[in-house]
């Protein structure tokens, strides 16, 4: 029993020391972002501020302009999430649910385009945006998150859990296709909509090279390529790009602890569906 207890506890260490160290450099990140000019690069290195201050995020709203860049941000990642969910969990219902010709094959094929590398498909996809003179705005920023092979697999193998009688007793009481989807599937498959959502806003709103293709006026840049811009002019000041760092991650990060729950029920039943 002590060697258990002894064992479990250098176990509880060990994760704590490695979480810690995970945590460090972004506990280090916010903490620099308060500190006052060369400060951060100061020898012995500093863990925190001298004297607090909030004049690096007040130029970056000011002078700046960063509250446009976020703006930019938000309309992309949140534009590109909302539609993802619309329409991959309409795809993903209808791969695994409705029966029509070709179906098996059809996502077989997608299943096998999740090797392609994204890059791969940026310059044909730039050119479609050319021809639809979509380029330079925020709808061809969204395009690529908006329905991804990802996003429908995974809806597609949780709702195969969705018993077929339940479908069936829908149609006989007259519901169409939509209503269907609509009222029984869509509040059925919640968690693993929230896992999703999770996945395209993080991955929309990190984005750089993308955006960096798409959008050629700076005052359309998304926060990842606006501070990419300013920390070349401004590659000086750690101070100034560490407070943009945490303007970056601090919505991402809220993002994720509002849907941690759903996140970790999504993963977790969809993990056991057949």
């Amino acid at each position: 029993m002590t060697r258990h207890r002894g064992a479990t506890v250098a176990l509880h260490v060990a994760l704590g020391l490695a979480a810690l160290g995970t945590l460090f450099p972004l506990l280090w990140m916010v903490s620099g972002s308060f500190m006052a000019t060369g400060e951060a690069n100061s020898f012995p290195p500093r863990l925190f501020p001298a004297h607090p201050t909030l004049s690096h995020y007040a130029a970056l709203f000011t002078r700046l302009n960063v509250g446009k860049y976020f703006l930019n941000s938000v309309i992309v990642a949140g534009g590109a999430t909302a539609i993802s969910l619309f329409l991959n969990s309409m795809a993903g219902y209808a791969l695994a649910k409705l029966r029509f010709t070709g179906r098996a094959q059809l996502f077989r094929v997608l299943v096998a385009g999740l090797v392609i590398p994204a890059q791969v498909a940026m310059l044909p996809l730039f050119l479609v945006l050319q021809a639809l003179g979509l380029v330079n705005t925020y709808v061809g920023a969204m395009i690529p998150a908006m329905a991804t092979i990802f996003g429908i697999f995974l809806i597609r193998q949780y709702a195969m859990g969705i018993p077929d009688d339940l479908l069936s007793a829908a149609r006989m009481d007259g519901a169409g296709e939509f209503r269907i989807y609509w009222s029984i599937v869509m509040p059925v498959i919640k968690p693993i909509l929230a896992t999703m959502a999770l996945f395209t806003f993080l991955s929309t709103w990190n984005d750089f090279l993308w955006p960096l293709v798409a959008l050629t006026d700076d005052a359309r840049y998304t926060l990842p390529v606006a501070l990419a811009g300013l920390a070349g002019e401004h590659v000086q000041d750690t101070e100034l790009m560490l407070a943009g760092s945490v303007v970056t991650v601090v919505p991402v990060l809220i993002a994720f602890i509002a849907l941690q729950r759903f996140y970790v029920e999504g993963i977790t039943a969809g993990s056991v569906k057949q």
